[in-house]
């Protein structure tokens, strides 16, 4: 029986890159989106990426919305193997008494507690099967402070501290849980922010060692060895893809 993995908020950049990852090494793979009528472009955009895979509507800031795909996937494939809690927000970048508190709540509601419900209603189910992997998106903003980001930076390192206090409860359980912490990733939202002007393309890459970008297949590349086989000593994790961020 082939393995079946959830991606949230799998149709766009690090998501949708991960789940042609996973597709092409013989997943069932589920992708959600919040878009309900998305699913028919969804579905033909990955046939042309040569995968299939299944696509339920959600939004992960609703509670019932993730217990209930969760469930959906267990009918429709027999098990649940991963999820890879992917979805998430960054809001208004300005120094903090210039923020507002609703972008916090907003970005606290999808970065954390969304990744909280897909922990909590994985885990019940992986719980009945022996075990399963999870895969979090945290960020060098989780591990570091960045300048005009300490909302974003909160909701992140909140997600390393889930990542890490779960995977202690489970860890005798045959349950890993490990996070990737990108740095600065050539998705959509950043290409576009890049074209608005909101950032510029060669400081955002100065910061890296490196003096690149990264590409969202060198993030579904690390998130699919921490699910899959090929890594079963390793929880806790917080793994660093970043170009060097971290090194220095």
């Amino acid at each position: 029986m082939n393995k079946t993995v959830i991606i949230t908020g799998g149709t766009t950049g690090i998501g949708k890159a991960t789940a042609i990852h996973f597709a092409k090494n013989g997943y069932n793979v589920v992708v959600t989106s919040r878009n309900a009528d998305k699913e028919t472009s969804v579905i033909a955009d990955f046939k042309e990426n040569g995968v299939d895979v299944a696509f339920f509507p959600l939004d992960v800031t609703q509670e019932k919305q993730v217990e209930s795909v969760i469930q959906e996937t267990v009918k429709k494939f027999g098990k649940l193997d991963s999820i890879v809690n992917n979805s998430g927000i960054s809001l208004g970048n300005a120094i903090l008494a210039e923020t507002k508190s609703e972008e916090l709540k907003q970005m606290l509601d999808t970065n954390v507690m969304g990744v909280y419900y897909g922990m909590k209603y994985a885990i019940i189910e992986m719980l009945k099967t022996g075990g399963g992997t999870i895969v979090n998106l945290a960020s060098i903003a989780g591990l570091n402070g960045l300048y005009a980001t300490a909302q974003y930076n909160a909701s992140k390192h909140a997600v390393v501290g889930l990542t890490k206090g779960t995977a202690i409860d489970y860890a005798q359980q045959g349950i890993r849980v490990n996070a990737v912490a990108p740095g600065a990733i050539k998705t959509d939202i950043l290409k576009n922010a890049i074209a608005s002007g909101t950032y510029d393309v060669s400081s955002i890459e100065a910061i890296h060692p490196m003096n690149r970008l990264g590409e969202v297949e060198d993030i579904a590349k690390a998130i699919y060895f921490l699910a899959s086989d090929e890594n079963t000593f390793m929880t806790g994790t917080i793994l660093n893809i970043d170009g060097g961020y971290n090194a220095k």
